[in-house]
């Protein structure tokens, strides 16, 4: 935007610039609307509880890579791993940091990681993406004390975060940098993506791509498929075919 200072501090918009980059999603009526502009550092973040879905964060990454926007993936509430959840959550990482994803747990709590958190978005225009009830509200309050952002506890009764953050808010870095904080989400609808952008939304695909026996494989049951053969051979993990499955076959109902 172009902005022009006016009387009494009331300033007019002149002008929209084209946008670098656009984070998007449909909202309830179907229609596409930005998440976020011009961000080049899309922060996913998640938490032990609410207990994170991998198809939550393999939708943003698939989102991630078709606005051209480089991902993070941030571990929120590291001080609440225990024996009771370390294993699926190890797993879940483990998953991420063998395809080169990077990763950084932290504790807004306790402050632990947070040093390298602010090192990473400092000069960066990013934007806090993820449930609600993850703890972004407290990340930004960590980050920029004299924010304080409200936050919210998770529901007794389900687990789930409450939306305490109902619109973005976009802050400043002392030493350069912005951060956007978006609204608290269960789902992310992609609707406005093809089967193709969900496919390079799969890094692990790039090299299998191309490679099946028919020229139309969706990968499902035919043979020669080269990705259920990487599948067979521990190239792919299942959690990511699952994934993959489940957003294809949601492409045409994702509305929200």
């Amino acid at each position: 935007m172009v902005w022009r200072a006016g009387n009494q501090g009331i300033g007019v918009i002149v002008a929209q610039l084209p946008r670098s980059t656009e984070l998007c999603r449909p909202n309830n009526h179907g229609q596409l609307k930005p998440v976020a502009a011009n961000v080049d550092l899309i922060v996913i973040v998640f938490a032990p509880a609410p207990e994170p879905h991998a198809n939550l964060i393999d939708r943003y990454l698939v989102a991630a890579e078709h606005a051209g926007i480089r991902p993070l993936l941030l571990l929120n509430k590291a001080d609440l791993v225990n024996e009771e959840n370390g294993p699926g959550l190890n797993a879940l990482l483990e998953v991420y940091r063998d395809l080169g994803y990077p990763l950084l747990e932290v504790s807004a709590h306790q402050g632990d990681g947070m040093q390298r958190l602010q090192e990473l978005l400092d000069g960066h225009i990013s934007v806090f993406v993820g449930q609600s009830g993850v703890g972004k509200s407290s990340l930004v309050n960590s980050l920029l004390p004299a924010a304080q952002t409200r936050v919210g506890d998770l529901s007794e009764w389900s687990g789930q975060g409450t939306h305490t953050t109902t619109t973005a808010r976009l802050y400043h870095f002392p030493n350069g940098g912005d951060l956007i904080d978006s609204p608290g989400i269960r789902e992310f609808g992609l609707v406005h993506v093809s089967r193709d952008d969900v496919e390079a939304g799969f890094i692990e695909f790039s090299d299998l791509l191309g490679n099946c026996r028919f020229r139309d494989c969706k990968h499902d049951r035919e043979p020669g498929c080269a990705l259920l053969k990487a599948l067979d051979e521990g190239r792919i993990k299942p959690q990511r075919m699952h994934s993959y499955r489940s957003i294809i076959a949601s492409l045409s109902e994702d509305t929200y």
